[in-house]
């Protein structure tokens, strides 16, 4: 939406509409500021409290207190000073790894260290600034603005696969499939620890961290974030980490990251959620040396998007694409397998 676009006593405000949410049918009484917290990436609280109290955040057209709790269907609008950032996407001539393509889809291979789309703080050299270089006219999805193509993603140190949708009703077809959670998602990890049982679900609601932004948080009693589902299997022990497999069947930000630490599992080497230590094993030099030299190897968190199954929009056929665990994943699993075997 434009300036001009903007209701007239919103122009002479000079405000800028930044985002315009509509609250899901279901969605119980929640405190405004908490709501917001989980719907809007890299916005502290306290600024969210601060846009409230100056009138900037609108409910159904009406300013609101902080303590105001949304409710079903209401419409939220967020109007600032500053204009929104162009989202136009620069293309950049970054090589891309195509795993398939046909007239309506495309899989890519993401390199751990790639960033999917631009957005705070990476602004270019993304896959969508490579993705715009090499295809004209991609769609993109509504409320979904300088994405084009893409209808899920995966984080900037996961490695693996992703289809691009090519046309509209790729899209269209792709993203219907997301939402009804028909994807089939698998990736493998390697979790410190040995999860119990070995095959399990966890269901338990995410959201952001109420001290954190750049964390997600688990809320077991559902009073906050939203519903998340992943299935797990060991697929192999090594003493003091597992190769576990992870099915997705929501797609949160930092799911399976967030919903191993809630099981007492971080993913190994994952800094962000407590897996960058020792946190199974002994305390004794020879290990932790090991440990940092598995750490140097493989400098990300260990989780690799290894499978991707979904109906073909315009056969309506499953297919299904699988790739190798990368090289960094490989020997750090070749150095455990070792350890494990000599010690």
């Amino acid at each position: 939406m434009t300036p001009d676009e903007l209701p007239e006593e919103e122009q002479a405000d000079g405000l800028f509409e930044h985002y315009r949410i509509e609250v899901d049918p279901g969605q119980t009484l929640l405190r405004i500021d908490k709501f917001l917290m989980d719907r809007l990436p890299n916005v502290s609280r306290n600024k969210l409290q601060k846009a409230i109290q100056e009138g900037y955040v609108r409910v159904d057209e009406k300013a609101i207190r902080p303590n105001y709790k949304v409710r079903p269907n209401e419409v939220i609008r967020i109007a600032l000073p500053e204009p929104p950032r162009d989202t136009d996407v620069v293309p950049e001539d970054i090589p891309l790894d195509i795993r398939y393509e046909d007239p309506d889809v495309l899989v890519v291979y993401k390199p751990a260290g790639m960033v999917v789309h631009p957005a705070y703080n990476n602004w270019s050299g993304t896959l969508v600034n490579a993705l715009a270089y090499h295809f004209q006219n991609l769609p993109e999805m509504e409320g979904n603005d300088g994405r084009p193509g893409l209808v899920h993603r995966i984080d900037k140190d996961t490695s693996g696969l992703l289809v691009i949708a090519k046309t509209e009703p790729a899209m269209t077809h792709l993203a219907k499939q997301f939402f009804d959670h028909s994807i089939e998602r698998t990736y493998y990890g390697l979790a410190w620890g040995e999860p119990e049982p070995e095959k399990g679900t966890i269901d338990v609601n995410l959201g952001r961290s109420l001290k954190d932004r750049r964390v997600v948080d688990a809320f077991p009693e559902g009073d906050f974030g939203r519903h998340a589902i992943t299935h797990y299997e060991v697929m192999e022990t090594l003493r003091y980490v597992s190769v576990v497999k992870f099915n997705l069947e929501t797609g949160r930000t930092h799911q399976i990251r967030a919903h191993g630490k809630y099981l007492g599992h971080p993913l190994f080497n994952d800094a962000t959620y407590g897996g960058d230590r020792i946190v199974k094993g002994t305390q004794f030099s020879k290990y932790k040396q090991f440990v940092e030299n598995c750490f140097k190897l493989m400098p990300r968190q260990a989780l690799h998007a290894k499978s991707l199954g979904f109906v073909h929009p315009k056969t309506q056929e499953f297919v299904q694409f699988d790739t190798d665990l990368p090289e960094d994943f490989q020997n750090v699993l070749e150095k455990w397998r070792h350890y494990v075997q000599h010690n």
